[in-house]
């Protein structure tokens, strides 16, 4: 956990929660466990920066509150976000849902809980971040396409052959499989079901959002 980014933070004003939180997360792991007493204390580290998994209860202290905490991350592809409350409005339950929470779990904390909802996040933030990464490598390799070439991959995924693919762009057979090499140099690939996987990924919407769950 601690490699690529990943750090678990706690943001808990109840110091007595915060510490059975931190011993309970850093137990027999070599994962990066940091903790903050108010949501301005963890602004003020920078640790908005480093991604990973959050979780801060919505009672702050202090001027930044839970709401704009979660109105400052919300969307943030990098951070995975855990909510500690006792009681919520419903102004508030509709707040953290459009704020992306993966999970609210019930205040005060149960350690043994906030292990086990971690611990079941973990593999799937780093699933994201894998994805994510991918995704980005894709756009990039196919960015280097000029807009002629992207046109043929485009006929490619559309299963046309080189001749088919000549009279759809007006052009010469041997004029397109002059760009088909272009294509798999600049992109990177050494075949054309490797091309058309990386257009897959390269058009995937990136990351689905994650369903709130509540204390589960």
């Amino acid at each position: 956990m601690s490699d690529h980014g990943g750090h678990i933070h706690l943001v808990l004003p109840d110091p007595t929660e915060r510490a059975a939180c931190f011993r309970a997360l850093a137990a027999g792991s070599s994962r990066v466990v940091r903790s903050f007493a108010n949501a301005d204390a963890w602004l003020e580290a920078g640790a908005e920066h480093e991604g990973g998994l959050l979780l801060f209860h919505w009672r702050q202290p202090g001027p930044t509150s839970g709401a704009a905490l979660l109105d400052r991350i919300a969307g943030r592809v990098n951070t995975t976000i855990f909510v500690a409350a006792d009681r919520l409005s419903i102004a508030e339950s509709r707040a953290i849902l459009r704020g992306g929470a993966q999970d609210l779990l019930p205040a005060p904390l149960d350690p043994r809980l906030v292990r086990r909802a971690v611990d079941r996040s973990l593999g799937d933030w780093h699933l994201r971040q894998d994805a994510l990464t991918r995704h980005r490598d894709a756009e990039m390799r196919l960015a280097a396409l000029t807009p002629r070439e992207r046109d043929i991959v485009g006929a490619i995924a559309a299963g046309l052959g080189n001749k088919a693919i000549a009279r759809r762009l007006d052009l010469s057979p041997r004029t397109v499989e002059v760009h088909r090499a272009n294509i798999m140099r600049r992109a990177q690939v050494g075949s054309v079901a490797e091309l058309l996987r990386l257009q897959f990924i390269a058009e995937s919407a990136g990351e689905p959002p994650n369903p709130i769950r509540f204390g589960a």
